[in-house]
């Protein structure tokens, strides 16, 4: 397990090791129930969880996932005792924080365009005001997209469609075309772009989707979800995020499932999972999960290794328990090693999220001022793309079937999936059941692209991370280096008249030049393979 953390966690979630509990207390759960109810007739479900038995007694439990037997067309689930009452409370999409990018990897001297719950936004650093901004991608004159606009001289947003430019407030402060004498149409209200509240925390930037002035003071009454790891000097915090060619409901299930890591990451993960405890080739074992407790503003969840908290709608927060150091040694030698997971998962637009990772630890914190954070961007983006067409075509028949009947769809009968069904419970009780767009799509998925497309990492990751792209650039330059030392060695050994150059310098240059243009090669296909298109076959891991 240190191992994995150590190379910045490449697993986006732990399988337990044989030093932890298998089978905690049996507790009660909103995962799990004692009956189902068919037809007004109370009966005993059959289920995969068989009876749990203490010592010598023969007193046994039966499980039931929420999602129905398949003999039966419906089941009534009774109310989990550990979740909190809501009194018809209803979780508003448009209320919340949303994050935008990591800070790390945004470029103050150019504006960035970013799509989040279905708003096109623009985000560009105000030198004026020392701040980032968040406005509405669209100029006010004709529409055009900010985003591909510039920061002047003066620092303010320019639309370089016809330079009507823009301060850190929204508002006009010059169009071009307007004749000295004519009225002040810069000060005209419609003359303004939406700006919306913004503010960084942990890292990141968030905003707040509603540009109504009534709100330009809501970090004072609500802040962005706070993550002290991330802020702690202690702990290491570098961050990654990519473009999804999924929606945003697969993303989270997907990073609130450790069950799948052994098998959709197989060979990535191998050798993470101890050999006494494993039922198959790849490390399948039972886990013990349950939601401890759940409302409007997410679910507890306890995960045998560590504690988890979903935060909507964004963030997933897994972080491992605080242990009391062992006797007789002192404070600085015993400091516990510690961890978190955090996924950041952003609603983009149906059949498309945003994920920003991060893996604090407070470890190994030297690793982190050595290797550069490309290098770990490598094989976290290969983790992602192990699963990542299996996921997309997941979504796909989920939208045939309907968010409504996930639970008939999906056959979840063991405590693996704990924290996918406190997900769809949540969602389906107090967010409506899925993203709300307000009507701004169809509900329809666009067709799947060819795998080079879905698959790739140059536009979904490398162009918006600023160590993989500089990295990027600085490998595509050594690559043509190569070249022309490869083809200047053949070249003067061309060029020189047999005896002027002795037999030794002859045959070293010539070693040079094949050298070079061996790694050339070995580095060009590096760099497509990292940094453009990999594609993944299961079948032949």
């Amino acid at each position: 397990m240190e191992t994995m953390i150590s190379f910045s966690a490449p697993s986006f979630l732990h399988i337990p090791t044989p030093h932890e509990p298998t089978t905690p207390p049996l507790r009660k759960s909103m995962f799990f129930s004692t009956t189902t109810t068919t037809n007004t007739t109370t009966q005993v479900t059959n289920s995969p969880l068989l009876s749990i038995v203490h010592g010598n007694k023969s007193k046994s439990k039966l499980f039931t996932a929420l999602s129905p037997s398949p003999l039966t067309e419906s089941s009534n689930t009774p109310e989990a005792e550990t979740e909190v009452e809501s009194k018809g409370e209803k979780f508003d999409w448009y209320s919340q924080w949303y994050p935008v990018m990591p800070i790390c990897d945004l470029d103050k001297r150019a504006p960035h365009g970013k799509k989040v719950l279905g708003i096109d936004v623009v985000v560009w650093w105000d030198r004026n005001e020392s701040a980032w901004k968040v406005f509405d991608d669209a100029c006010p004159h004709r529409l055009a997209p900010l985003s591909e606009g510039r920061i002047d001289q003066w620092g303010r947003l320019q639309c370089v469609y016809h330079g009507w430019c823009f301060n850190g407030s929204g508002d006009c402060k010059l169009i071009p075309q307007a004749p000295p004498d004519a009225p002040p149409f810069h000060t005209f209200k419609k003359a303004c772009v939406a700006a919306y509240p913004s503010t960084v925390q942990s890292g990141i930037l968030w905003f707040w989707p509603n540009s109504d002035p009534q709100y330009k003071d809501i970090l004072e009454r609500k802040k962005p979800p706070y993550i002290p790891e991330i802020d702690d000097p202690s702990y290491t915090s570098l961050m990654g995020n990519r473009d999804i060619p999924y929606g945003y409901e697969v993303l989270i299930e997907n990073l609130m499932d450790p069950a799948h890591v052994p098998y959709a990451h197989y060979g990535i993960m191998q050798g993470l999972t101890d050999s006494a405890v494993k039922v198959d080739r790849e490390g399948g074992r039972p886990l013990e999960l349950a939601i401890e407790k759940l409302d409007v503003n997410g679910f507890l969840a306890e995960q045998g290794w560590s504690k988890s908290k979903f935060m909507p709608p964004c963030v997933f927060y897994a972080y491992s328990h605080d242990q009391p150091a062992p006797s007789g040694e002192n404070q600085k030698s015993s400091k516990q090693k510690k961890f978190s997971l955090i996924f950041v998962c952003i609603p983009v637009s149906p059949g498309k999220s945003r994920l920003i990772w991060c893996f604090p630890r407070n470890f190994g914190l030297w690793m982190d001022k050595i290797v550069p954070r490309w290098f770990f961007h490598v094989g976290q983006n290969l983790i992602l793309d192990s699963d990542l067409y299996l996921l997309h075509v997941e979504e796909y028949k989920l939208m045939d079937v309907g968010s409504a009947n996930w639970a008939k769809a999906c056959f979840v009968p063991t405590k693996s999936d704990a924290l996918v069904v406190g997900f769809r419970k949540w969602l389906n009780k107090y967010a409506g059941g899925q993203v709300d767009w307000r009507g701004k799509y169809s509900g329809v998925l666009a067709p799947t692209p060819p795998r080079e497309q879905l698959f790739d990492r140059y536009w979904s990751h490398v162009v918006n991370c600023r160590s993989c792209n500089l990295a990027y650039k600085s490998l595509n330059v050594a690559e043509v280096a190569l070249q022309i030392i490869c083809v200047a060695s053949i070249g003067i050994v061309a060029a020189m008249k047999q005896g002027t150059m002795s037999t030794f310098t002859r045959s070293s240059m010539v070693v040079v030049a094949v050298l070079s243009f061996a790694l050339s090669r070995w580095l060009a296909h590096f760099i497509y393979k990292n940094f453009r298109y990999h594609d993944y076959n299961h079948a032949f891991r």
